[in-house]
């Protein structure tokens, strides 16, 4: 894809658009929603002040305490594997900095995105980012991502944005029959599988390639 922003005097939303346009140019994010919901959410405005001139380049970016923000094309992926519609309830585990959150926020409505976070500094800042921008009906609370968030159970969708073993059960039992979960699993490497919740409780599984992830913590 592209590794910098080309034109630094060029405006964030000309940046962002390019960026988007370059996502589907590519063929690896198709789906209307998800394109239109990575054009609605200003990437800059959740990496570090330092790192925005490389806010729309194709690459995850530091965003503090060993952190990263995942490249936007994954983020897209993510969304658009995870098939989930206006109004459907949706856990993440793995708040970061919100950026993924908000895409996710997009498609299904900021009161149904249920976000949990290990790290306190980063679910506060995360929460100050995501209400200025609009979206602080996203839910976000500091706790072991492998617990899920229970009280807001079933989930239609779930997923993580950090690098485990083996998929959590919590988050497993936590989520509807029928419902989708996405997650990279592995250590040193990972893979991208796509969880769906049978009726008798297991799950169909599919593998959607290599990845890399910062693992999760807890």
């Amino acid at each position: 894809m592209f590794g910098s922003d080309d034109n630094p005097d060029e405006s964030f939303e000309r940046r962002r658009d390019r960026m988007v346009d370059r996502l589907a140019e590519s063929g690896r994010v198709t789906d209307p929603a998800t394109l239109d919901a990575l054009r609605a959410v200003p990437r800059h405005e959740f990496v570090p002040e330092g790192r925005r001139g490389n806010a729309y380049a194709d690459r995850p970016l530091p965003i503090g305490d060993d952190q990263t923000i995942s490249a936007p094309h994954m983020v897209g992926i993510m969304v658009e594997l995870l098939d989930a519609a206006p109004g459907d309830d949706v856990l993440e585990v793995g708040t970061g900095c919100g950026y993924h959150a908000a895409v996710t926020a997009e498609v299904v409505g900021s009161e149904h995105v249920y976000s949990v976070e290990y790290s306190a500094e980063l679910a506060e800042r995360a929460r100050e980012t995501l209400a200025e921008l609009g979206y602080e009906d996203v839910s976000v609370r500091v706790g072991d991502g492998r617990e899920g968030w229970p009280e807001h159970a079933p989930y239609d969708a779930a997923y993580l944005t950090c690098a485990a073993r083996e998929f959590p059960d919590a988050v497993g039992e936590q989520l509807r029959d029928g419902g989708v979960a996405l997650a990279p699993i592995g250590a040193r490497s990972q893979t991208l599988q796509r969880y769906r919740k049978r009726s008798d409780g297991e799950f169909d599984v599919e593998d959607h390639g290599g990845v890399r992830f910062v693992q999760m913590r807890g």
